[in-house]
């Protein structure tokens, strides 16, 4: 079968399709994954032999051309509902759905899976009349931000004369006690048990936790890592009491010379998280994800996007706590490093994230539910 994956171009929104992609890989399926082509190389050593149908522009050039619509300057860190929308739900379709519906007529999908912000993934889905399924990626959106997001995509399926249909199943990796409270997904819940992003065929990491020393990992992932926001919080955790472990982010930023603390460049989080006891973060779903399907609990330092959204969640469960400024982090990370409480919160959902099904399981599901559909003749 022929799966094609579609998602916003940013890691984490993309990332999280690596499990259920190797996953149907190693099943025998066609995988492909249909996002900007500026994507392809950095996502190459992640997703190996899954090829990129290019479709659009990167999010920079999304981000000036929502600032020239709707006059917000920063809508990223600023998460403005109106420009959120027009972001995912208009300029994005409007740059890219053409393209992105050439490339899928041509590979030929038997069905599609779109991340929950993907608002291409189900136009080209209903075009091409093959069922789709949405991949969460984190807790579910508040009513506040989908609303206009819907809104304005109707308006674009009503441009150009396409009928919507309703998404088959909403694949989800949150567990119970993360989730936005009152949020409904909008199909048959297929829960997903949640992993750290490993590559394929990493090697285990060495570990480098000395004896006795508590290991601290911070990282503030792939869009919101800023050297001063760095060197804060990295400044207020004692490095004679731990270990610190501080990720430079996809562009790279120069490591700084910091007695007790170890730079890394980008790495995938599950080589990250060896041996670690607290991350501090910015709360992006995939990190807090991550660490919790490891029992590891959080200091969250929440900058934009839907990270405020998951600081609460996280906090609500008991396995964060949340700071506002980089000079709370000393103190957060000592409170969780010696309250009992959280570990044992972080324990609790990591065997909820254990029990749930595993990213084969998923993809057995839809695909059965495609064949027993029927697929369409000569695939």
């Amino acid at each position: 079968m022929r799966i094609l994956f579609s998602g916003v171009p940013a890691f984490g929104h993309l990332l999280p399709f690596a499990p259920l992609a190797r996953a149907a890989r190693a099943a025998g399926h066609d995988v492909a994954l249909l996002t900007s082509g500026g994507m392809a190389p950095a996502l190459a050593a992640d997703l190996p032999g899954v090829p990129v149908l290019p479709a659009g522009p990167m999010p920079d050039v999304l981000f000036a051309e929502v600032g020239r619509r709707t006059g917000v300057a920063d809508a990223a860190g600023e998460p403005d509902p109106r420009a959120v929308a027009e972001f995912f739900a208009g300029a994005r379709v409007d740059l890219t759905a053409d393209e992105a519906l050439a490339a899928a007529r041509d590979w030929a999908p038997d069905l599609m899976v779109c991340e929950a912000t993907d608002f291409v993934g189900p136009l080209v889905a209903a075009v091409l009349g093959v069922p789709w399924h949405v991949l969460a990626v984190g807790p579910g959106v508040p009513p506040e931000f989908t609303a206009p997001m819907t809104a304005l995509v109707t308006s674009r399926y009503a441009d150009r004369g396409v009928t919507p249909t309703a998404p088959a199943s909403y694949v989800d990796p949150v567990p119970a006690a993360l989730q936005t409270p009152g949020f409904v997904p909008p199909a048959r819940r297929l829960p997903v048990r949640a992993e750290a992003h490993q590559r394929p065929g990493s090697p285990a990491p060495a570990d480098a936790v000395r004896a006795g020393r508590p290991r601290v990992l911070v990282t503030l992932g792939t869009v919101f890592t800023e050297g001063d926001l760095l060197a804060g919080i990295v400044g207020a955790l004692d490095t004679e009491q731990v270990d610190v472990v501080a990720t430079l982010g996809v562009m790279g930023l120069t490591a700084p010379e910091t007695p007790g603390v170890t730079y890394r460049t980008f790495a995938p989080l599950a080589e990250l998280l060896a041996g670690v006891d607290v991350v501090v973060c910015a709360g992006g779903s995939g990190t807090m994800l991550g660490a919790l399907s490891r029992s590891i609990p959080l200091v969250v330092l929440p900058q934009g996007a839907d990270q405020p959204l998951n600081a609460a969640r996280a906090q609500a469960a008991g396995v964060a706590v949340v700071v506002s400024d980089p000079r709370e982090a000393g103190a957060a990370t000592r409170l969780v490093l010696t309250d009992p409480s959280y570990g044992a919160a972080a324990a609790r959902l990591a065997g909820e994230i254990a029990a749930q099904p595993s990213p084969a399981d998923v993809v057995a599901t839809l695909t059965a539910d495609r064949a027993t559909a029927g697929a369409p003749a000569g695939r």
